[in-house]
């Protein structure tokens, strides 16, 4: 132990050499590795910012208050430089983000779509479904349910029987197109005086254009005719008929008794007798039944059907067509877009594109029935009886197409 005590030098040895001195002041201010790591590199946990491609992003965290001293031992400038790194993020990072997605998750988006597409399918393939407008009348035998589609299958077939040539004025030597038009709208203002039922005035339009169709006749005439056809009409549908009288005094007495019944001789025998005929007035009814009306569409059904009984060139369209043509312009002109369904289509053997002419004449009828001499028809379905069905706006948009 002695010898081992002898073999080592004091300090007081050691601090008499020079270079010895030297070695020992560094060891004095020598600071252990971890701390100078700590100083230099500061703790960082890095912040992937996923900008875009190429994009600086910053990692550092703010000096801790502890090592604050030791970082002024090291360097006489407090700040230091932040660490910078550039990352590049590329497709592979986005792709990798999608697998991300839980499975469970894909699966599900993957139903739902596969639902929205069968949806879609279905409702492409669903249609309209044709009503049964008979089946709320089958205890009532009035109805005659059992019979009602032949009845109207009949009278689709011989409608054209009571059909009338659309040129057959040109056979008229005295009378014309305009004093037609003038007959039958002051026709349409007696009918509403005497208050009858219309399927009179249908039937009475009806003898008029037929019988003028087989005879000539003179303008003076022309009213005796009127009368006439419907004093003749009266007679096949009213319970209450108007006599002869009534008749002659409504022309102001131009004509007499005798001149009155001559003329309904003349008329029957021209016609062979044959009054029952099918009218606008017989498909409306049933029509009508297959929109599933109101009363306002079925008052503006009316008037635009009675504003066609005006016209001559009217008439070169079937009772048929026209009855389905003016309830779809009136559905038209009350909803302000175009509306027949599959039962209405079903009914009347009319496609919507099949109504389009007729229909499209309809609308400027309308538009101009307040205006002109002729506006009885107006007039009639501006009063509150007809529920002043003349007032709802023409569909205007028909005549755009």
């Amino acid at each position: 132990m002695e010898a081992t005590k002898e073999n080592r030098l004091p300090s007081s040895d050691l601090q008499g050499h020079p270079r010895m001195e030297e070695n020992l002041k560094a060891l004095h201010h020598r600071l252990p590795l971890r701390s100078i790591n700590q100083n230099l590199m500061p703790n960082r946990s890095p912040v992937h910012s996923r900008k875009s491609k190429g994009h600086t992003v910053l990692h550092h965290q703010p000096p801790q208050p502890h090592a604050t001293k030791k970082q002024n031992m090291l360097a006489p400038n407090p700040s230091y430089t932040f660490d910078c790194e550039i990352i590049a993020i590329d497709d592979d990072d986005e792709d990798a983000s999608d697998n991300a997605v839980p499975e469970f998750v894909k699966h599900t988006e993957a139903m739902l779509d596969e639902i929205d597409r069968i949806e879609e399918v279905e409702m492409e393939d669903v249609q309209e479904p044709v009503l049964d407008i008979d089946a709320c009348d089958r205890t009532d035998p009035l109805a005659v349910v059992e019979y009602i589609d032949d009845i109207y299958s009949l009278y689709k077939k011989i409608e054209d029987s009571s059909c009338v040539s659309p040129n057959y004025m040109t056979n008229q030597f005295d009378i014309n197109e305009r004093m037609r038009a003038i007959l039958v709208d002051w026709l349409i203002e007696v009918h509403y005086k005497f208050e009858l039922l219309e399927e009179t005035l249908f039937l009475t339009v009806n003898l008029i254009d037929r019988f003028l169709e087989r005879q000539s006749m003179i303008r003076k005439k022309l009213q005796l005719v009127g009368v006439t056809a419907m004093l003749i009409a009266c007679k096949y549908e009213e319970v209450s008929v108007p006599t002869v009288e009534d008749f002659i005094l409504i022309t102001d007495k131009a004509y007499t008794r005798d001149e009155v019944l001559a003329m309904e001789k003349l008329m029957m025998n021209s016609l062979q007798f044959n009054l029952s005929v099918p009218t606008p007035y017989m498909f409306m009814r049933r029509f009508l039944k297959a929109a599933h009306c109101d009363k306002k569409l079925e008052l503006s059904s009316f008037f635009l059907v009675e504003l066609c009984l005006v016209e001559y060139k009217m008439l070169k369209f079937s009772p048929s067509l026209l009855a389905a043509a003016a309830i779809f312009t009136a559905q038209c002109s009350m909803y302000q877009f175009k509306q027949w369904t599959k039962t209405s289509e079903w009914y009347t053997d009319y496609s919507e594109e099949q109504l389009l002419e007729c229909s499209r004449l309809m609308v400027t009828f309308h538009r101009k029935a307040g205006s002109g001499k002729l506006t009885g028809v107006y007039r009639k379905y501006s009063t509150w009886r007809y529920g002043c069905a003349a007032k709802v706006e023409p569909a205007l948009f028909l005549l755009d197409n």
